[in-house]
C-alpha cells in the first residue's frame, strides 16, 4: 500500500479500502496539524511493508542499495529480533525529496497515526538542518544506480573479486572527512610525470673540472631525502578517498567502486552527526501532534504506554530518544520563561521558546547540542554518568556534571570511531603507507587492526603501517602482504 498525501491517491494490496481510506485521512490530518505547529517537512511518500520488506530495507539503509554480505548479516539479526519479540522497527524514513517513509503492516492505525507525526518531524528536520544542506536528495535513485554499476563489474571481472574488493572497502567506509566542504585533493605524481632538469647532451664536458667523489654525490642524495616534501603535506582525515585518488593498484572499476561507497558514506554522514538531535525533535513533535488528534480513551492509552517505552532512560547507553526530547523541552521552557540571571545577566526576554527551537534545529548538531544546552540540572535528572569496565565490570568513574558533558561530547566527535589519519603516503621512500591512530583513551581492538591493514594493503598496494598506543607505549603495527608484525617505536 503507498499514500502520497499531496496526490490524494491511496492504493494497495493487503488492506481493505476503509483502512485505506482512514490511513489517509490521518496522513492529511498529521500533516495540517505539522504546518500549524511550525513544521516546514519535505513532501512524503508513505509505504505499507510486510516485516521482511522493512528489516531488508533497515539492514540496507536505503531500498535498493548493493548487495553485501554485511547488509544480509544485519538483516538476519534484526529480523531474528523482531521474530523473537526483542525489539521492533515501527518505521523507516529516507532523507530525500520527496521523503519516503515505510510503515509496518502489522501496525493498527493508532499506531501508524504517531509513527506518521514521528516521520513528519524528521523530513523537517531533513529539510531544515545544515548538516543535511550539502546531502543527496536523489539517494535513492544514486543507491539503485551503484547497485546496477555494481552488477555490472561483478558480471565483468567475477562476483568473487568485486566482493573480495567490497569487503576492503567497508572495512574503513567509515573513515571519512566529516568537514564535507573540502577542497579536491590532487593525485600525488607519478614517477614517470615527474619533471627532471633540462640536460644538454655535452653536460659531461663541462663536469670534468669539477667532477665529484661518489662519497659527495651520496651526501647529496640523502640531504636530498631529508628536505623531500611529504605527501600528503597534512594529515589526511578521509582515507577512503585518499586511496581511491593515490593508489597505484586500482583499475578504473574499483576507483568507481570506492566513490560509490565514499558518496553513501558521505549521504549518511548527517545522520550520524545528528543522532541525538534528531530522534529527540521527532519524538517532540509526535508527541504535540498526536494530543491534537482525535484517538478513543484506549488508543490514547496504548499510544501513551508505546511512547513511554520509547521516551524512557536506558541505563547502559544514551537513548537518543529520551535524551534528545529532555533538551528540547528544556531549550524552550528556559528561552520562554527564563530564570533570573538568564534575564538580567544574559539578556534573554523570555516568550522566545519557538524562536529557539528554529534556530537550533537549524544550526546545531549533537556536538554542539550537548555543548551548548546540556545543563547541570538535565545531567542530574537524566541521572546520566561516565563509566568504564574495570576487572570485567562496568562501574561509575564520573558524576560531575562538566565532566560527563565534555566526556560525551568527546565520545561523539568521532562518532566513537577510532580517529585515524594518513600521516605518510612516501614512508621510507618507498611507497609505503603510514597512518597513526590519535589515541583518545580507547585502544584499537588488534584483531580487527590487524585484519584492516591487509584490507588496506589490498588497496594500496605495498606496506601499511599503523602508529597506536598499547599500554600508553607507542606501537608501530604493519602488514608487507605477507605477515602482521608488531614493534615498539620512540
Amino acid at each position: 500500500m503507498s499514500y502520497d498525501f499531496e496526490s490524494g491517491n491511496v492504493s494497495g494490496s493487503g488492506q481493505d479500502d476503509r483502512e485505506l481510506r482512514e490511513l489517509g485521512e490521518a496522513i492529511e490530518e498529521c500533516w495540517d496539524i505539522a504546518k500549524k505547529f511550525g513544521l516546514d517537512p519535505f513532501p512524503t511518500h508513505f509505504e505499507i511493508v510486510p516485516a521482511n520488506i522493512m528489516y531488508e530495507f533497515g539492514a540496507y539503509g536505503i531500498p535498493g542499495r548493493f548487495s553485501h554480505w554485511t547488509h544480509g548479516k544485519a538483516y538476519y539479526r534484526m529480523k531474528t529480533q523482531y521474530d523473537y519479540g526483542l525489539s521492533k522497527i515501527y518505521e523507516l524514513v529516507i532523507n530525500s525529496n520527496p521523503s519516503y517513509a515505510f510503515l509496518m503492516e502489522a501496525n493498527v492505525l493508532w499506531q501508524n497515526k504517531m509513527i506518521i507525526a514521528h516521520v513528519l518531524g524528521h523530513t523537517d528536520f531533513f529539510k531544515n538542518n545544515a548538516y543535511f544542506g550539502h546531502t543527496n536528495r536523489q539517494i535513492v535513485e544514486s543507491a539503485s544506480l551503484h547497485a546496477d554499476r555494481i552488477r555490472h563489474y561483478e558480471q565483468e571481472h567475477g562476483t568473487d573479486a568485486v566482493e573480495k574488493f567490497l569487503d576492503a572497502v567497508l572495512s574503513i567506509e567509515e573513515h571519512i572527512n566529516p568537514n564535507i566542504r573540502i577542497k579536491s585533493q590532487a593525485p600525488a605524481p607519478k614517477e614517470d610525470e615527474v619533471k627532471k632538469p633540462y640536460e644538454s647532451p655535452y653536460a659531461d664536458l663541462w663536469e670534468l673540472e669539477d667532477r665529484k667523489t661518489a662519497q659527495e654525490r651520496e651526501k647529496e642524495r640523502e640531504k636530498e631525502k631529508a628536505i623531500r616534501k611529504k605527501y600528503p603535506p597534512q594529515p589526511e582525515k578521509d582515507i577512503v578517498r585518499f586511496l581511491m585518488l593515490n593508489s597505484r593498484e586500482l583499475d578504473d572499476w574499483q576507483r568507481d567502486i570506492m566513490e560509490m561507497v565514499h558518496n553513501e558514506a558521505i549521504y549518511f554522514l548527517p545522520q550520524r552527526q545528528t543522532k541525538i538531535m534528531n530522534e529527540g525533535w521527532a519524538s517532540l513533535w509526535h508527541q504535540r501532534i498526536v494530543r491534537e488528534l482525535d484517538l478513543s480513551d484506549g488508543e490514547f492509552a496504548e499510544y501513551a504506554q508505546l511512547s513511554s517505552g520509547v521516551l524512557s532512560p536506558n541505563r547502559r547507553s544514551i537513548n537518543p530518544y529520551y535524551v534528545g526530547v529532555k533538551i528540547w523541552e528544556d531549550i524552550e521552557r528556559r528561552w520562554d520563561n527564563p530564570s533570573d540571571y538568564e534575564r538580567t545577566v544574559l539578556k534573554r526576554p523570555g516568550g522566545q521558546g519557538k524562536q529557539k527551537l528554529m534556530e537550533v534545529r537549524e544550526m546545531d548538531n549533537d556536538v554542539s547540542f550537548l555543548r551548548n544546552y546540556l545543563t547541570k540540572e538535565l545531567v542530574e535528572d537524566l541521572d546520566l554518568y561516565l563509566y568504564e569496565k574495570k576487572d570485567n565490570q562496568w562501574v561509575i568513574v564520573e558524576k560531575d556534571w562538566e565532566k560527563v558533558r565534555d566526556g560525551l561530547v568527546a565520545s561523539m566527535t568521532n562518532f566513537g570511531d577510532p580517529y585515524i589519519m594518513v600521516e605518510d603516503a612516501d614512508y621510507k621512500q618507498n611507497r609505503e603507507l603510514y597512518l597513526k591512530h590519535y589515541f583518545e583513551k580507547t585502544p584499537l581492538d588488534v584483531g580487527y587492526a590487524e585484519k584492516t591493514l591487509q584490507y588496506i594493503y589490498s588497496i594500496w598496494g605495498r606496506t601499511v603501517h599503523l602508529e597506536t598506543l598499547v599500554d600508553n607505549k607507542k606501537v608501530l603495527f604493519s602488514y608487507d602482504g605477507r605477515n602482521n608484525t608488531k614493534r615498539a617505536v620512540n
